[in-house]
């Protein structure tokens, strides 16, 4: 276990963005993991848990208190069951699994990030999501200062949401269990019109899990969304808002607006979410209302290959990224009267 003090925590986010944390510690084990959060709860110490940073907008003072990076490491495979430790690395675990010849999670390739932090955000990208294949979640319960395994059904899953999203301060993810399908190397059944149309099938087919896997890979990466050093578009926490869902009074008077900004001809996306509520896309919503790739005059900018990742280009401040995000959601609700709401975790900052 490593521990540091007045250590910086931007070159632990994917914005390399933050100030310090009054102390940092690594922990490679489960049990390092419980009892630096004990020690830190039993002293009334605030206390911020890391994964792979990239889901962090941390503000420019930096966090006063205990960072606690969990590095923990373990992929064990038994059949079509999966476990993985919080600390492993998310795109690596789904790359081995397909290399296994599994289904399930290939089209979450090159999500950036850690294991553990899957399941707080429900992690989904091009038509899945992590909740169709988790079975259960090792966590340690910090009000009854226990170890608890949670299944499925009780993690509270929902679009980009769970219970460990919803009370951040209860538990601490350690292991994540998942159940994937052998379908002899073949993918999931597609079910993103975007990867489907790459790979020249329809929806609901499927393909090699390899092939789906670098298709996805090469979707991700023209816009921006696979993490490279050099490449400032990737200095990001991908998707900064979340897609709006709205009621069906809330629809309606989104497409008056949209009728009276844009032409009555035109449609915008609209995905069935539940029963009454309409999924639209905030990546439409942020391009119509001005906000088009590579706006920005300053340090932070919108990708210049997708308008839904804002970005660090080098020398940028938290406030600068969180000024950025303000202009783009204050925009677009008067564009559309649509409340975009931010995806990453803050941290001593807000919208």
């Amino acid at each position: 276990m490593q521990e540091l003090h007045d250590a910086p925590l931007a070159p632990l986010t994917t914005f390399r963005l933050g100030g310090p944390a009054t102390r940092l510690v690594t922990a490679t084990t489960d049990d390092e993991v419980i009892a630096v959060v004990r020690e830190a709860d039993a002293s009334g110490t605030p206390l911020l848990i890391i994964g792979g940073g990239s889901n962090l907008v941390i503000s420019d003072k930096g966090f006063e208190g205990t960072a606690l990076r969990i590095a923990t490491t373990g992929f064990r495979l038994d059949g079509t069951r999966l476990e993985l430790a919080a600390g492993e690395n998310w795109s690596d675990a789904v790359a081995r699994t397909v290399e296994a010849g599994l289904a399930g999670i290939e089209c979450m390739a090159g999500v950036p990030g850690s294991a553990g932090a899957t399941p707080i955000q429900n992690v989904g990208a091009y038509g899945q999501e992590v909740s169709a294949t988790i079975t259960e979640v090792v966590a340690y319960d910090r009000r009854a200062d226990e170890v608890v395994t949670i299944p499925n059904a009780d993690c509270g899953f929902s679009y980009r949401h769970s219970r460990f999203k919803q009370d951040p301060t209860r538990h601490v993810v350690l292991r994540v269990r998942f159940e994937l399908e052998d379908a002899g190397g073949l993918s999931a059944p597609l079910k993103y019109p975007e990867t489907a149309r790459a790979l020249g099938v329809e929806a609901g087919e499927r393909v090699p899990a390899a092939t789906a896997r670098e298709t996805v890979l090469k979707l991700r990466a023209g816009k921006g969304m696979v993490l490279d050093a050099e490449d400032h578009d990737t200095w990001s926490a991908g998707s900064f808002f979340t897609n709006p869902i709205l009621t069906e009074a809330e629809h309606a008077a989104f497409l008056a607006r949209v009728a009276e900004r844009l032409g009555p001809d035109v449609t915008p996306p609209a995905y069935p979410a539940g029963d009454g509520f309409t999924k639209t896309s905030a990546a439409w919503l942020i391009d119509k209302a001005g906000f088009t790739k590579g706006y920005g005059a300053g340090p932070a900018r919108i990708s210049t290959k997708h308008t839904l990742a804002l970005t660090n280009r080098g020398g940028a401040t938290t406030e600068d990224l969180l000024a950025l995000a303000r202009e783009v959601r204050d925009g677009v609700f008067a564009a559309f009267g649509v409340t975009l709401v931010n995806e990453p975790v803050t941290v001593g900052v807000s919208l």
